[in-house]
């Protein structure tokens, strides 16, 4: 056996410490069909005036100049496309991926600024959607002989904890008070920076606003005749619900309208509704209402779950000229023809082939678009609090899922 040792392998390792200098040009990272080059290709299309219809930064005016809505619009777009609905994440990634660096180009956009847009343009979004509906209508993209509608509940943003009752808020608002009194009486502190203060100072009146909130509406729960009623101190607007697993947790009820063909094909969404109420009954007459205001027409069948039937919107459907196709509840019973028309009629219509094979087509359209807004539009919970704010990134979500099933044709 030898003695010797072995000569040591002389390796390559990795040195940091030198500068790189690299040569880039962002325009050649992208395939020509990458999606994020096509949606902004989609976009130029757009009439976004509405967003910045209150800017101040004009021509011959001093101001600081607004941040690019085309990007900013293609920013969410593309990543409600790649099931992200964080603004935070679309931030980091801003720096790190080819797609969403391709988009800014020289700019640069924080998390803030993205939220912002998200949740502060609820008119514009709304527009932009209703415009979108009278190209595609424009195109023969778009028919109303098949129309059905469904409620999916997504999770709020926030705890089943934060739900109390009266007597709790309003000690609540007492600790809210103290807290904000000791906060703005640190204002002289120097170990505190001013940053830090204005922050502080922020978040108590922000838990001292939501607090009340709260109590507004556990009062306004009472007036309705609600017993015991609770209301969170996170989102004054979200309310618990039983959801599809059965189990209860603070929620908001989506409701989508979306229009296609039994046999398939592309499946356009043209309502879109977000309430806190648990319950799908009722939720006919609103959508139709909100269909016709924005494409002046109307659907020449409604498919819906029983969940949804309730008799005055069968009724205002029927004269209308909607004929719809909701399963008869166990607890129904026929009315004479002669003392309520229209309920009978719907009786009469639900026993037929015609309405039992319309009906099978139900769960092919607003399932499917209820499923992609959970499972790749990154909507399974949402991180916004409100109605308002809520509403903002369903009609952001229906607009992205719209132009998504038409690019081809919309760009042709």
């Amino acid at each position: 056996m030898s003695d010797k040792t072995p000569a040591r392998v002389r390796t390559k390792e990795p040195f940091r410490g030198q500068a790189v200098i690299r040569f880039e040009m962002p325009e050649d990272t992208l395939p020509d069909d990458h999606v994020a080059r096509v949606l902004w290709r989609l976009v130029a299309t757009l009439d976004v005036s509405a967003f910045t219809a209150r800017a101040k930064a004009v021509d011959g005016h001093a101001g600081r100049g607004v941040t690019s809505i085309h990007m900013l619009l293609t920013l969410w777009l593309y990543a409600i496309s790649q099931g992200i609905g964080s603004a935070r994440k679309m931030a980091r990634l801003i720096k790190t991926d080819d797609a969403f660096r391709w988009i800014v180009g020289d700019q640069s956009v924080g998390h803030t600024t993205l939220a912002e847009f998200r949740v502060g343009h609820r008119e514009p979004l709304d527009k932009l959607f209703t415009d979108v509906l009278a190209s595609l209508m424009h195109k023969d993209l778009l028919s109303f002989d098949l129309v059905a509608q469904d409620g999916t509940r997504v999770r709020a943003s926030a705890s089943a904890p934060s739900f109390r009752r009266e007597r709790s808020l309003l000690e609540c608002r007492k600790q809210a008070a103290l807290h904000v009194k000791a906060v703005f009486n640190e204002a002289d502190d120097p170990e505190v920076t001013e940053n830090e203060k204005r922050a502080r100072q922020a978040a108590a009146l922000d838990y001292q606003r939501r607090v009340e909130a709260a109590i507004g509406t556990v009062r306004e729960l009472q007036s309705e005749g609600k017993e015991a009623p609770r209301a969170s101190t996170t989102d004054a607007d979200a309310r618990v619900m039983k959801m599809g697993d059965g189990g209860f947790r603070p929620a908001y009820n989506v409701q989508m309208a979306t229009a296609g063909s039994e046999m398939g094909g592309p499946r356009t969404i043209i309502g879109v509704r977000v309430t806190n109420i648990g319950s799908d009954m009722g939720s006919v007459t609103p959508m139709l209402d909100q269909i016709e205001h924005r494409t002046g027409a109307l659907p020449k069948v409604l498919l819906a779950d029983a969940n949804h039937a309730r008799h005055d919107c069968i009724r205002n459907a029927t004269r209308r000229g909607v004929e719809t196709i909701l399963p008869v509840p166990d607890r129904s019973v026929r009315p004479d023809a002669a003392d309520d028309p229209d309920i009978a009629a719907w009786h009469d219509r639900m026993d037929t082939d015609e309405a039992k094979r319309l009906y099978r087509a139900r769960a092919g359209l607003c399932e499917l678009p209820n499923a992609h807004f959970k499972c790749h539009h990154g909507v399974a919970q949402v991180l916004v609090r409100g109605t308002e704010k809520v509403t903002c990134v369903v009609l952001l979500v229906a607009l992205a899922s719209n132009l998504l099933a038409h690019v081809a044709a919309l760009l042709g």
